[in-house]
């Protein structure tokens, strides 16, 4: 193992020496309590000087990787311990899935590669060295800017630049707004029943407990809500998640009325509302009384998740608490990545980006709806036609349903039952399932459908 650091140049000969034998300490090839040869006896069979081996010894000795004693050797400390290996990749994806219906995931493939590149080469051309230091923990004041004018364009919010801050998506937004409520003594936090898993978890990590609440047609059911007695809300008001209704006009208001009598924050967790396919988005809740909703967002829908780049809109009351905390949780987020994503919208890619995703999510929804009408008759589909998944309620007849989504795994189909978002609805005993379609092809979706269907009726699993 020490025998290529042997044969580099003289010069760097010494440094490669110690080199190789941290590793192989690390790494455990040389395990803790190993004997060492001699200097001597080492420089021999390496062809190297004696004096080689023993700087390299005696360096190795004063960064503990080795101990030595008068007349007794020199051993492996046992105070190394070998780096674990392989190392892991704990990314959520379905390991070994040949369909994957979970929803939550975007086409990564429509990536703008291209533009997001030129965006890049035009900031670095123009950013200057001072821009690189510690940013404004709100975001940059250019990203901040073009920011608002885009959602008050799209979806009709309130958005001064000085109230916007720039946020690791929404679930940075969630835990700076939670860590928030806590200071002002807020215990808990309603949250839709059926919803989104990761706000009861995000909420937690800021030590508030989370409340369940019952939804009905038009959205947040009021009588529960005023029941509850908690001060905050989180709402998906353009197209909740997941059961798929859009918030109605009237439940809109009366959700803003009961704010105001109890003294109440809303937040608004705008995650898709730029998809809808029927009809213009309705504007996000923000925009009738920005001083009582907390709006938020990000581009993990429309561009990548994996960019961890979002906003939150906080109400004046709320906003130096919201950013003191970003302050002191993060000193901002990357400046390059925010001058990117600023040069990108200002260029209109953004726009273009989001009439392209429109078209392709449409598509893959009107093919899901026709593939389950084909192969599953009798399935009701949910909700309106927007955002990036659907609410699929299977006859009880395919039941039942953890017979079913056996069935499906054993054939490497991945499926979200309702039930894993909170309280889930059967009605009829019907199979209600979250299927999600943006990250899947046209061609994919019908298949994947059919082998679903297929492993139905034949009781077992079938081949890929």
């Amino acid at each position: 193992m020490l025998l290529p650091a042997a044969a580099a140049p003289a010069r760097g000969r010494g440094r490669a020496l110690r080199s190789a034998l941290r590793e192989a300490v690390r790494s455990g090839r040389l395990a803790a309590g190993t004997r060492l040869p001699s200097s001597r006896e080492l420089a021999a069979d390496l062809g190297v000087s004696r004096g080689l081996v023993t700087e390299a010894y005696e360096q190795l000795t004063a960064e503990s990787y080795l101990r030595s004693g008068r007349g007794a050797g020199t051993w492996v400390s046992e105070g190394v311990r070998a780096a674990e290996r392989p190392v892991r990749d704990r990314a959520p994806r379905a390991a070994g899935a040949l369909v994957d219906f979970r929803p939550g995931t975007p086409d990564l493939s429509l990536f703008p590669r291209g533009a997001w590149s030129a965006a890049q080469r035009a900031v670095f051309g123009r950013l200057p060295h001072d821009a690189l230091g510690y940013p404004d923990p709100r975001g940059l004041p250019e990203l901040r800017e073009v920011l608002a004018g885009l959602l008050v364009r799209r979806r009709g919010v309130v958005a001064d630049p000085e109230r916007l801050v720039v946020c690791s998506g929404v679930a940075q937004a969630t835990t700076l707004l939670g860590f928030v409520l806590r200071d002002e003594g807020v215990a808990s936090v309603g949250v839709e029943d059926p919803g989104s898993p990761e706000h009861a978890s995000l909420f937690a990590a800021t030590g508030l407990g989370t409340v369940p609440l019952p939804l009905d047609d038009d959205g947040l059911a009021l009588a529960p809500l005023k029941r509850s007695g908690v001060r905050a809300v989180v709402t998906t008001p353009a197209h909740q998640f997941p059961t798929g209704i859009g918030y109605s006009a009237r439940r809109r208001g009366e959700l803003l009325d009961w704010a105001r009598d109890a003294d109440a924050v809303i937040m608004e967790d705008d995650y898709d509302g730029d998809f809808r396919y029927d009809r213009a988005p309705v504007g996000a809740l923000q925009g009738l009384d920005p001083e009582r909703v907390v709006y938020t967002g990000s581009v993990s829908k429309s561009l990548a998740p994996g960019l961890r780049l979002g906003w939150l809109i906080a109400p004046t009351a709320l906003t130096e608490r919201i950013v003191a905390r970003k302050r002191t949780m993060d000193l901002g987020n990357p400046v390059v990545d925010q001058a990117v994503l600023a040069d990108f919208i200002a260029r209109g890619g953004y726009d273009r980006q989001l009439r392209r995703c429109q078209r392709a999510y449409r598509e893959r929804r009107d093919a899901l709806v026709s593939a389950l009408a084909e192969h599953f008759p009798g399935t009701t589909v949910s909700g309106i036609a927007a955002g990036l998944h659907i609410i699929a309620r299977l006859p009880a007849r395919y039941g039942p349903e953890d017979v079913f989504l056996e069935r499906a795994a054993s054939a490497g189909i991945a499926l979200r039952p309702l039930r894993d978002c909170g309280t889930a609805d059967s009605e009829d005993g019907a199979l209600p399932l979250v299927l999600g379609y943006a990250h899947l092809a046209p061609g994919d979706i019908a298949r994947g459908v059919a082998a679903l269907a297929a492993v139905w009726r034949s009781g077992r699993s079938v081949p890929g």
